[in-house]
């Protein structure tokens, strides 16, 4: 079974969609016609700043691409190209990469198949507790060997584990000048990527600069192709009502807009690239003595609510109810829901299982009312707390007596896996690529031991990873999609709402990966 994530982890599932599992899932791709531009400068607005660079850190994931490789890549059909490796096999417990020949590291020096074995182990170890290297790498513990003279690198897992090419294959590769000093990859890169930190300032602007002769990118990609950015220049604008007017005005090349300043965006001849995601995922307290221990009474809860109601409110228009925990796009994702779920009336199914109303007054059973503590947070998303809203009013309307909270997210998480104190918590989704990411969620020990902050027990979901643990890549999708079908039969969650973000471009061209992140050598500058 996957190894506890340590609690820094958890924030940044929290926290930042975008480092989970970056470069899984499809990459799509904006356009435009005008010509190429050589050798220019491409300025891309962040909505926050970014503390540290060290891409095995919960901020510096994020921006990883830009100066390290991994040693594959993901096409946009879903299929593994090649990085760093130019060939790879893999077993559920075995994964084994064969170098390209004439890889440099930013300083110049070759890179070794002991280098990437070296860098795959340090990031694997428990010990240094690395946020971001752990929303990549496969959680089952495994070590990493190397043969320098035939440039193969391999990692064998301590117990099945189906997405090793997956996970191991996607993790950057930190250059051992890094990894001899690793409290200097806050402020500086050593990776073998496209792209070199050159200037960095507390809160921005972060400057990239091009490096020459690389010419082992996603399935053989290079830096001397035409249009590509000769610098890259990271500047932080927390305002998405600032990016707005910077993209229309050309301040800004690239960025990533949500919410109602869309809508200004729209026909002005921008590059866009809509990027998938989960808006909300709720989670109901089955902890002992919570009433939601009770499964019939769950799914007399979420059999009442309005699916498509919660959709719209939780997009902010007209939205599309949720087909499964991971965005469109993920590795195995279907459409679950709408057929699992439960779908009863849920008046008469809280009377079967023993809970009573007389005359419009609360609810009952065994003289006791139904007591509910919802939570939810806008430090998640601004639509969180009015999706609460409505299920809250949808309950009381049955007679429960809920208690509808919005919290700070620290609040939040310290009810969450600390004291316990919900019944309904309404959150984001941690936006995993892969079925694996969610598993500590609904499985295994509860908080200190484990992050099944729900208490969540479902043995059929257990017996089907079980086994989609020991089925290799996608041959396993099946299994993994009715083991999500039994976590939906059983209530044990909810998704609420398909959503889409949106990455704009000015005069550029650019491929996303799953998550929204920019793929470095896909971007072109355009007159």
């Amino acid at each position: 079974m996957p190894r506890r994530t340590p609690p820094v982890a958890l924030a940044a599932a929290l926290t930042a969609s975008a480092v989970a599992l970056s470069g899984c899932g499809d990459v799509a791709n904006s356009s435009t016609t005008t010509p190429l531009v050589d050798h220019g400068t491409l300025r891309i607005a962040e909505s926050s700043e970014t503390p540290s660079f060290n891409p095995y850190s919960t901020f510096g994931a994020s921006q990883a691409r830009y100066a390290y490789d991994s040693l594959v890549n993901v096409a946009p059909d879903g299929t593994v190209v090649s990085g760093l490796a130019s060939s790879w096999q893999a077993t559920t417990t075995t994964a084994t990469f064969s170098l390209r020949p004439g890889i440099t590291c930013s300083d110049g020096t070759p890179l070794t198949a002991s280098a990437v074995a070296r860098a795959l182990d340090y990031a694997g170890d428990p010990v240094h507790q690395l946020a971001g290297a752990q929303t990549v790498l496969p959680n089952v513990p495994f070590t990493a060997s190397a043969d320098d003279r035939t440039g193969t690198v391999s990692a064998t897992a301590a117990t099945p584990f189906p997405f090793l090419t997956r996970t191991l294959g996607l993790l950057p590769i930190v250059c051992p000048a890094g990894l001899d000093r690793p409290g200097s990859l806050d402020r500086a890169t050593q990776g073998t990527g496209p792209y070199v930190l050159t200037r960095y300032s507390p809160g921005g602007p972060y400057e990239f600069t091009v490096r020459e002769g690389y010419t082992w990118g996603p399935a053989g990609a290079t830096t001397a192709a035409p249009g590509l950015p000769a610098r890259i220049v990271l500047s932080v604008v927390p305002q998405a009502s600032t990016t707005a007017n910077l993209l229309l005005t050309g301040g800004v090349d690239i960025a990533s807009v949500n919410g109602p300043d869309r809508a200004r965006l729209t026909g002005h001849g921008l590059a866009t690239e809509d990027v998938a995601t989960v808006v909300g995922l709720t989670f109901f307290n089955q902890r002992p003595g919570r009433p939601l221990a009770d499964p019939a009474l769950r799914r007399a809860l979420v059999s009442a609510l309005d699916r498509q109601g919660l959709a719209n409110v939780a997009v902010g228009g007209t939205g599309r109810p949720a087909a499964d925990f991971g965005a469109v796009g993920a590795v195995c994702h279907a459409d679950l829901a709408a057929t699992n779920l439960p779908a009863q009336d849920a008046a008469e199914a809280l009377r079967a299982v023993g809970w009573a109303r007389i005359d419009g007054g609360p609810l009952t059973k065994d003289g006791r009312g139904l007591r509910l503590r919802l939570i939810t947070s806008s430090d998640l998303g601004p639509t969180l707390p009015p999706a609460a809203e409505l299920m809250a009013r949808t309950w009381t309307a049955l007679g429960a007596d809920v208690t509808l909270v919005t919290e700070s997210l620290p609040a939040l998480v310290n009810a969450m896996y600390q004291s316990g104190d919900f019944d309904v918590v309404v959150g984001t989704s941690p936006g995993f690529a892969l079925p694996v990411g969610f598993i500590p969620f609904f499985s295994g020990p509860t908080p200190a031991q484990g992050l099944n902050f729900a208490g969540v027990t479902n043995p059929q979901y257990d017996a089907l990873i079980s086994q989609a643990l020991r089925e290799p890549d996608t041959t396993g999708c099946g299994t993994w999609n009715r083991a999500a079908a039994a976590l939906l039969r059983s209530a044990d969650a909810l998704p609420i709402a398909d959503g889409r973000n949106t990455v704009y471009g000015y005069r550029t061209t650019f491929a996303t990966t799953f998550g929204g992140q920019l793929v470095p050598t896909s971007i072109r500058l355009h007159q």
